[in-house]
């Protein structure tokens, strides 16, 4: 049973001390999505050390999702109940250790599996943690929620580079065994400085649109319908997202520019998500997650259509800085929806059913715009179908944004 929290231990929400915990969250973040990563750079030396074909080579990746999936519903859950500190020390000691043991792997299967752990270990500091620091902030909840996941992003735009770094001095292996015990050595002292509960003055969002603090509108859902709502918007808008994020290189090679075209085009992406995550946050605190989720779902849809007449090599730089600009928010919106329409005791079980669902999109996006390729012969489909899930995605939102309150829940 945990103890009750003395008074001169509790804190208000947006005061200084929430300012320092986004902080520390921010960095574990970073830190941390070096799991979601380091991979993808490893891939070649990974395939080529365990001789197996590239379908293969790619299943680590496709484990780490999985962990990555369950670990923000299953530690979400925890988080509910005990707050952030204990599950993200158990995540970030499974996750040094998932780096540690991948490094002595025999076969690409045990390898798989420790990168499954990996991912799971990952997990804790994206879901988990937007969910817990959005109980530290009222007035500027939409900026703290946005910084925290915009760790997830700044990590794929500095771990890639360090990760290539040491394989190419070290080797494969030995940069697994470094990053598991950095791992553990940044993360669990990190996770130490989080150990304080949750402002007990913190009101839901629920409360605050009763109040009439920011002219939020209210929804007629039920939670679990708006849960099942926000769970299918997920799926679609990241099926949409995942086009370019997982397809621009080898779109790039089709082109004929060269990988390292379509890597700069990513970076790009992943550079222009950060900011526009910041600006997602920033907008969301006046006009709501509902809203600022449209915009950048209108926003992304606009980016897509783009794609497919400008298949120039500065053109395509250009709509994918347009695309990570429009993108980057739409992910960290759901979490603000959470909080502004669901019980607060919920959100980090609730916000992990809604991120899974957007991991699930992305693994789903991917392999079915490689499948449109192959039948196809040409991405030219691919961006289609991205851009009718991205239409489910606006036709979600619409419907709870315009779907008027119950008498009865007005009341209330």
């Amino acid at each position: 049973m945990l103890r009750a929290v003395p008074a001169a231990e509790q804190r208000s929400p947006d005061d200084i001390h929430s300012w320092m915990r986004l902080a520390a969250c921010l960095l574990l973040g970073t830190v941390a999505s070096i799991g979601m990563w380091a991979f993808i750079v490893a891939l070649p030396q990974v395939q080529a050390d365990f001789g197996v074909e590239r379908a293969e080579a790619s299943l680590p990746y496709t484990a780490a999702m999985i962990g990555f999936a369950l670990g923000n519903v299953l530690i979400g859950r925890y988080v509910d109940r005990f707050g952030i500190a204990i599950p993200v020390m158990v995540a970030g000691a499974a996750l040094g250790a998932g780096f540690a043991l991948s490094s002595f792997s025999d076969t690409i299967w045990q390898f798989a599996i420790l990168q499954g752990l990996v991912g799971f270990g990952a997990s804790a500091t994206f879901g988990p943690l937007i969910a817990d620091i959005s109980h530290w902030f009222e007035r500027r909840r939409g900026i703290a929620v946005s910084t925290v996941a915009s760790g997830n992003y700044l990590a794929g735009v500095i771990w890639p580079i360090v990760i290539q770094l040491l394989i190419r001095n070290i080797g494969w292996r030995a940069t697994f065994l470094c990053a598991g015990i950095f791992c553990i050595l940044t993360i669990l002292p990190l996770a130490l400085l989080l150990r304080a509960r949750a402002p007990t003055g913190s009101r839901t969002g629920a409360a605050q649109i009763k109040a009439g603090s920011r002219g939020f509108a209210r929804t007629s859902f039920s939670p679990a319908a708006l849960q099942a709502l926000l769970a299918v918007a997920g799926l679609g808008c990241c099926i949409a997202m995942s086009m370019p994020q997982v397809h621009i290189v080898a779109y790039c090679v089709d082109l004929g520019y060269g990988v390292a075209r379509g890597a700069e085009m990513l970076s790009l992406m992943l550079a222009g998500g950060i900011v526009s995550r910041l600006a997602s946050g920033f907008i969301a605190d006046y006009i709501g997650g509902v809203r600022t989720l449209l915009i950048g779902s209108v926003l992304q849809c606009l980016s897509l259509l783009l794609y497919i007449p400008f298949d120039g090599l500065a053109s395509l730089y250009i709509v994918s800085l347009i695309f990570g600009l429009s993108q980057g928010g739409i992910v960290p919106s759901y979490a603000i929806i959470v909080r502004e329409y669901l019980p607060a005791a919920e959100a980090g079980q609730r916000v992990g059913i809604v991120i899974m669902a957007t991991i699930v999109g992305m693994a789903v996006g991917g392999w079915m715009s490689g499948w449109l390729y192959d039948l196809t012969g040409s991405y030219r489909a691919a961006f289609l179908n991205g851009i009718a899930w991205n239409l489910l995605n606006i036709a979600v939102m619409l419907l709870i944004l315009m779907r008027p309150a119950r008498a009865a829940a007005a009341a209330s």
